[in-house]
């Protein structure tokens, strides 16, 4: 069974949050064996075009089962957010062959992504000029990582706020971090509201994965 990792921690007394991560090796056929979807899932998996995004799709529901859900549980809001009735707040990502999801009683967001250098052709589509200056001091492949940390950071916050017109570029800034540091701050300034976000971030097999946590 290919459930990659599981990490589970606590960032306040009475508080826990788990992350799972699946590696996806299966079939489509073999994970259909193993699932059980709803009609509306269903129907929304029998519409991708792409193999690989219904097996991604699938490995999340077997996350889910990993953690206590069932796909019954998990739902979406009309921007397409997912949210679970008993108030835990969850996140959900893919990419190639990994996904993952968190699930916690904060509000979260998490985003997962191979390493790759097409990111330095598209930097300056969600990083400004300051932050690239800075950035290209570092050798190629710390700035393919860095910029990587910085990219899933602003995917996790914008899954967290979920609001329209949010600029990766303009509107959300990540705090200058070394790699081995793990960890870093990231603000949102949008529409006249700032909001502070605990990034932390962690590599496997060229991918990095980012969790971000509204302060």
């Amino acid at each position: 069974m290919p459930l990659y990792k599981i990490i589970n921690f606590s960032r306040s007394v009475g508080t826990t949050t788990q992350i799972l991560i699946w590696k996806i090796t299966e079939s489509l056929e073999e994970l259909l064996g193993q699932v059980v979807l709803k009609e509306k899932t269903q129907v929304r998996l029998n519409k991708m075009k792409s193999e690989m995004h219904q097996r991604a799709f699938l490995s999340v529901r077997m996350l889910l089962k990993e953690a206590g859900y069932t796909d019954f549980e998990l739902h979406y809001d009309e921007f397409g957010k997912p949210y679970f009735l008993d108030g835990k707040h969850i996140s959900i990502t893919h990419s190639h062959h990994f996904s993952a999801i968190i699930i916690s009683e904060d509000t979260v967001g998490i985003d997962i992504e191979l390493q790759r250098e097409k990111i330095i052709r598209i930097a300056d589509k969600f990083i400004n000029e300051k932050e690239l200056s800075r950035l290209r001091s570092f050798d190629a492949i710390e700035y393919i990582k860095k910029l990587t940390v910085k990219w899933g950071a602003k995917e996790a916050i914008f899954k967290i706020r979920n609001e329209k017109g949010i600029s990766f570029k303009d509107h959300i800034q990540v705090n200058a971090f070394e790699l081995n540091d793990k960890k870093t701050i990231a603000k949102l300034h949008f529409e006249g509201i700032v909001k502070e976000f605990n990034i932390i971030f962690e590599e496997f097999e060229n991918f990095t994965l980012v969790y971000a946590f509204e302060k």
